[in-house]
């Protein structure tokens, strides 16, 4: 297998905007350098939860061994980051016992920048307040947060419930801020806590990755999302952290009765919505992978729509040899 020397010494983090290939490009070096994927998708860990997160196939998964998927069932609230760091560190000793060369694929902000750094020792969630906090409408927790930290406030939607309710809770438990809190831990040079790290980052223009979001949203429809989404509502629903995640929100707005058919205009601002979030998301992660490419060794690869999975893995290759 091709440099399977040169990068036996290193876990790989694969990095880049939604839609912009990683996955395939992952399963093309796997195929190469005997590896094992790790998947860093807040979201992939949830069963059930596959044509809205991009879940690897039954053959890819056949083909190359994947970790980190289908941990929890979608109405488990317990999955935390520090739960998925520890299933991927779990993961990594036992990918390097086999000899094989462990592939991070990422995925989730929080996730990569919690496995390259470690976590922020942030308050233990508090279920007895969170209880109470799910009595009051997501209006209502957003402008209790407002009074409480407002440059929070700002940063949040007032329909993004989770993470307003993650706020008002640190604020509850330890008296500090969120905002104050995520400036601290943003702020900083990211300082990796493992030193056989290799990023790779897919660097793509916003106008092409948006298209290529456009497409990939397209295809999940196509694919039986909504279906998906019914389904999963039938089996017990989705815990409050699944239930933000791109899609699922929109379309678990207008499937909550399975018994009412599902109308034209409804279905057409779900889809035109999960564009927009996605798209959002994307924007999110190029502020992210800006800072992540201060993480030596590494290379940037510059994509565009001529740029094949192949030529991209064979530059990784060749920087492998030289890191």
């Amino acid at each position: 297998m091709l440099d399977a020397t040169a990068a036996s010494a290193r876990t790989i983090v694969l990095l880049g905007p939604t839609a912009g290939g990683k996955s395939d490009l992952a399963l093309e070096l796997a195929r190469r350098l005997g590896g094992e994927l790790v998947s860093a998708d807040s979201m992939q860990v949830y069963r059930g939860m596959d044509i809205g997160t991009a879940k690897p196939t039954a053959a890819e998964r056949a083909e190359i061994p994947h970790h980190a998927i289908d941990l929890v069932d979608a109405t488990d609230n317990g999955f935390t980051v520090a739960s998925w760091l520890a299933e991927a560190d779990r993961a990594i000793d036992s990918i390097r016992a086999r000899g094989r060369v462990p592939i991070i694929v990422g995925g989730t902000n929080l996730y990569i920048r919690a496995f390259l750094e470690g976590l922020d020792e942030a308050p233990a969630a508090d279920a007895e307040y969170r209880a109470s906090l799910d009595l009051s409408t997501s209006e209502a927790l957003h402008a209790q947060l407002t009074a409480v930290d407002p440059d929070r406030a700002l940063m949040l939607h007032p329909n993004d419930r989770r993470r307003i309710i993650r706020a008002l809770e640190i604020a509850h438990s330890s008296g500090e801020l969120a905002s104050s809190r995520r400036s601290a831990w943003t702020e900083v040079e990211i300082t990796p806590r493992r030193t056989d790290l290799f990023t790779v980052i897919l660097d793509w223009p916003v106008e092409l990755v948006n298209r290529r979001i456009n497409a990939r949203v397209r295809a999940m429809f196509a694919q039986g999302f909504v279906e998906e989404v019914r389904a999963l509502q039938a089996r017990g629903g989705l815990c409050m952290q699944a239930r933000g995640a791109v899609g699922y929100q929109e379309l678990l707005a207008i499937t909550a009765d399975p018994t009412r058919l599902i109308r034209a205009h409804e279905l057409d601002s779900a889809f035109e919505a999960c564009k927009i979030r996605s798209r959002r998301l994307a924007k999110q992660q190029r502020t992210w992978l800006r800072r992540f490419a201060g993480v030596k060794p590494g290379i940037m690869l510059s994509c565009d729509d001529s740029t094949t999975t192949a030529a991209l893995a064979d530059a990784c290759t060749a920087a492998l040899t030289r890191a």
